[in-house]
């Protein structure tokens, strides 16, 4: 594994005064769920939606406490729930897809080993798009090699920024990234005000946010991308915009987060008893019809994966290639 570079200070002293915080609300007795990003996000819907239901399956049935920790693309999250966070089952969390991949392509930041962290499982498993304003010049994914599409990204360690990247890279695609944006409530903000011209994100945060964007055709779907095809989607998919094997085999990794969803995780080497117990609160939330029903009225499609379905596939993740995993690291950092 490639050696695990420090926080930026920033962002390490983001973390030291969150744990300050937490542990002056009590972390260790209230159960408590980390978001890795900011208010507005897809991430933050989910964390918070998932949060309002797991309790009852939790001894006591307690309420949670929802606690925002953005920063480097949910490496800050991340890492603090790894290092930092007590290991007695009252603390989990939701991270980037992609934070994954991030200390196997050593990441800035990305302080944690992802094959010992705690997966408790994802409420779904995403397709990616990469969106346009419809007034902007880029038309279609072959427009993207000739003219120039300027787009938010919301960190490292995410999609909005490691794929655009490293398709540029690998496709000769000509993305243009304005870094910088706490969420992706934040870009689709920017690009209603032109200050941008599109994404790269999952489908169902387009869709959950921006209902009207699609249907409406006030922007268009360039590409997909995820673990396979999604047929509701017409739009190319990325991996059959690959001219060579070796081109497939890189976009393969690069996409791999996508059959990793939006991961909750909980601390690493936790007692036997405590994983069983948030495993198991996860996998019953996923099947509670309130929480179903929950997720439906904010326009999320409940399709779930266990916790050992994601530690399997983090682990088949890290069995890359090494060339593989060298060559698509540096492309996104």
């Amino acid at each position: 594994m490639n050696k695990i570079k420090m926080l930026p200070v920033a962002a390490a002293l983001a973390v030291c005064a969150l744990s300050g915080a937490a542990q002056a609300q009590g972390v260790g007795k209230v159960p408590t769920m980390i978001i890795g990003f900011g208010p507005g996000g897809g991430y933050d819907l989910w964390g918070r939606v998932v949060a309002r239901h797991i309790g009852k399956f939790l001894p006591g049935a307690p309420n949670l406490v929802t606690q925002n920790m953005p920063g480097a693309g949910s490496y800050v999250a991340a890492s603090w729930i790894y290092n930092i966070a007590p290991k007695d089952g009252s603390v989990m969390g939701i991270i980037a897809r992609d934070a994954a991949l991030g200390p196997l392509t050593g990441a800035d930041g990305a302080r944690f080993d992802a094959t010992k962290m705690s997966w408790l499982g994802t409420p779904v498993t995403e397709t990616n798009v990469c969106i346009a304003n419809a007034t902007a010049a880029v038309k279609s994914v072959d427009d993207l090699y000739t003219k120039e599409l300027i787009i938010g990204d919301t960190g490292p360690g995410t999609g909005t920024r490691s794929y655009p990247l490293a398709l540029n890279a690998l496709l000769g695609m000509k993305f243009k990234l304005v870094s910088g944006f706490p969420s992706s409530s934040d870009v689709f903000l920017a690009m209603e005000r032109g200050e941008v011209d599109g994404m790269c994100e999952s489908l169902d945060s387009v869709t959950g946010k921006r209902p009207d964007w699609l249907a409406t055709k006030k922007v268009r779907i360039l590409f997909q991308g995820g673990s396979e095809p999604n047929p509701h989607v017409d739009a190319p998919f990325v991996l059959n915009l690959a001219k060579t094997e070796e081109q497939k085999a890189e976009i393969t990794f690069l996409y791999a987060g996508q059959g990793i969803g939006r991961p909750f995780v909980a601390p690493p080497n936790l007692p036997a008893d405590k994983l069983k117990m948030l495993r198991d609160a996860f996998d019953k939330t996923m099947a509670d019809p309130d929480f179903i029903a929950d997720a439906k009225r904010q326009k999320l499609d409940v399709e779930p994966k266990d916790g050992a379905h994601l530690e399997q596939l983090v682990r088949s993740i890290y069995a890359t290639p090494k060339p593989i995993i060298e060559k698509i690291g540096k492309l996104i950092q």
